[in-house]
């Protein structure tokens, strides 16, 4: 069971990953269409980018806890 955990607390970052590819390329091609809004599009990426990342973190941190302390 412990080992169940664990592989559903990595699908966190998994899940992260998948999301994180999708956000950039709908960036890239939102940059594609309006040049002139790079700047706009850009700081909204980053933003998201950074929120997402910290759920990915959350669950590799959870699931090393998990496996050395549990």
């Amino acid at each position: 069971m412990k080992y169940l955990g664990i592989a559903m607390c990595l699908f966190a970052c998994v899940a992260a990953a998948i999301v994180m590819g999708l956000a950039t390329s709908k960036a890239t091609e939102a940059v594609a269409r309006q040049p002139e809004a790079s700047g706009k599009v850009t700081s909204i990426l980053i933003l998201g980018l950074a929120l997402t990342e910290s759920c990915a973190i959350y669950g590799f941190v959870t699931a090393l806890i998990m496996l050395f302390v549990g």
